[in-house]
C-alpha cells in the first residue's frame, strides 16, 4: 500500500491516509503518487541519488502544508484557496540549532526572501527555509519565530528567519491571507527525510510555469567518487516562464504545444517567479556557495526561461558539512576552488530536472473565478521528445 499526506482543508486538519482513500465530501485532497520526468522518458545529465530529491542530502528534511478549499467565484477572505507552505530543514529538527554555511543570489530581484541580508553578512543560514505565497511572507516569518522560541527555548537562531515567496493569485484568494501559523507549524513538525511530494503541494499549490500548472519540484545528483562522491540536491517552487520559450531536454515543447493556455477571467496573468534551494554535503565556504547558487541560473536557462522584468528569481545554497558535525574538527577543510566544477555541473542538471519535475507532477487545477492552469500533457510531451530524438523509450 502507498501512503500519502492529506493536509489542511475545509476544517483545517492534517492526517495520513491510504493512497486508495476516496472522499465523498468533495473537500478532501489526496496527494497521489505522481509521475516524474524520468518516468516519461525525459533524458537528463548526471547520476541522481536514491530518491532523486533534495532529501538525498543526508540529514535534510522537508515538510509541506497544502491548502485547497472551495470552487468558483472569488470571495476575498473565503476562497477559493490554493496555497500552502514548504519547509526545508538543512539538518533536520534535531540539529536545528546548528547554523550551516550559506549564500543567497538574486538573479532577478522582483521578490522577497527574508533574512537574506544576514545570510550575506554572516555567511550562515540559521534555522529552516520556508517557501509560501507573496502575501503570507510576514505571517510565515512570525510563525517560524514562534515555533523556534517555543520548541527550542535556549536558542537565539530564530530572530531572522528565511522565508521566500512566489505569487499564486491566479488561482488562490491571495488577499484572503489563508495561511495560518498552525499551517507553518505543521510543515515544520512533519518534515521528513523521505520522498518529497511534488506538483500541486506546499508553497507551489497555486503556481504555474510556462503557461502550464507547476509547483514544487526536486532532483539530486551524486558527484563521481573520484571527485568526492558528494550529493547536490535542489528543490524549486516554480511560477515563471513564457509558454513559447519552454524547452525540455533540448526539444522546443512550448512551440509545439500552443493550446491548453491558462484561462484567466479577471486579473491578467503575472510573469511569475522561481525559488531555488540548493543543498549539498560538500564542505564549502560561503563564497563558494554563492558561486553554486549562481549556477542554478544555468539550470533554469536550460528550460528556456529568460527571467522577465517582474520575475523574482531568488536562490539560496547551503552546505550541511559543518565543523560541529565532523568527527574531528581539527581536520575539517573545504574544497579548493579548482575542485568545484563537478558541484557546478550537478547544480545545473539537478535544477533543470527539478523544474521539469514540477511541471510533470502537477495536475490541472481550477481556482478563483474558475481560472484554470492545465497540466502539461504527458503523452504529447513524449511524442514531441520522440520527434526530436530525445525520448528514452
Amino acid at each position: 500500500m502507498q501512503f500519502a499526506q492529506v493536509t489542511r482543508l475545509n476544517a483545517r486538519f492534517a492526517m495520513l491516509v491510504l493512497y486508495c482513500l476516496c472522499s465523498t465530501t468533495g473537500y478532501a485532497y489526496v496527494e497521489k503518487v505522481t509521475a516524474r520526468a524520468r518516468d516519461l522518458g525525459v533524458p537528463f545529465d548526471g547520476a541522481p541519488g536514491d530518491l532523486n530529491a533534495i532529501t538525498d542530502v543526508r540529514g535534510l528534511t522537508v515538510g509541506q502544508t497544502t491548502l485547497i478549499e472551495g470552487e468558483g467565484k472569488l470571495v476575498v477572505g473565503t476562497g477559493p484557496i490554493r496555497t500552502g507552505v514548504t519547509a526545508i530543514l538543512p539538518l533536520g529538527r534535531d540539529r536545528i540549532n546548528t547554523p550551516v554555511p550559506a549564500a543567497v543570489y538574486a538573479f532577478n530581484g522582483n521578490g522577497e526572501m527574508t533574512g537574506s541580508d544576514w545570510i550575506e553578512e554572516s555567511g550562515f543560514l540559521e534555522g529552516p527555509v520556508l517557501l509560501t505565497n507573496t502575501l503570507s511572507v510576514g505571517l510565515v516569518r512570525d510563525a517560524v519565530v514562534e515555533w523556534g522560541t517555543k520548541r527550542f527555548q535556549d536558542n537565539d537562531h530564530f530572530s531572522l528567519p528565511t522565508v521566500a515567496e512566489t505569487w499564486d493569485g491566479g488561482l488562490n484568494d491571495i488577499n484572503g491571507l489563508h495561511v495560518t501559523k498552525e499551517d507553518v507549524f505543521h510543515a515544520l513538525d512533519t518534515a521528513s527525510d523521505g520522498r518529497v511530494l511534488e506538483g500541486n503541494v506546499g508553497g507551489g499549490t497555486g503556481t504555474r510555469a510556462f503557461g502550464f500548472k507547476a509547483g514544487i519540484g526536486t532532483a539530486s545528483r551524486i558527484v563521481e567518487e573520484r571527485n568526492g562522491g558528494f550529493c547536490v540536491g535542489v528543490l524549486v517552487q516554480a511560477n515563471f516562464g513564457i509558454r513559447e520559450n519552454l524547452i525540455i531536454a533540448g526539444a522546443p515543447v512550448g512551440k509545439d504545444i500552443t493550446d491548453l493556455q491558462p484561462v484567466i477571467h479577471r486579473d491578467p496573468e503575472r510573469e511569475g517567479s522561481i525559488l531555488i534551494v540548493v543543498a549539498t554535503d560538500a564542505p564549502l565556504l560561503p563564497n563558494q556557495l554563492k558561486r553554486v547558487a549562481k549556477h542554478a541560473t544555468l539550470g533554469m536557462a536550460r528550460t528556456g526561461a529568460i527571467s522577465t522584468n517582474s520575475s523574482g528569481d531568488l536562490f539560496i545554497a547551503f552546505s550541511t558539512a559543518v565543523p560541529p558535525l565532523m568527527n574531528d574538527r581539527e581536520q575539517w577543510s573545504t574544497l579548493q576552488n579548482g575542485d568545484l566544477d563537478p558541484i557546478f555541473e550537478a547544480t545545473v542538471s539537478a535544477t533543470e530536472e527539478a523544474i521539469i519535475n514540477s511541471l510533470v507532477a502537477a495536475k490541472t487545477m481550477h481556482g478563483i473565478n474558475n481560472n484554470t492552469f492545465y497540466a502539461i500533457p504527458h503523452e504529447r510531451l513524449r511524442a514531441i521528445l520522440r520527434k526530436y530524438g530525445r525520448l528514452i523509450e
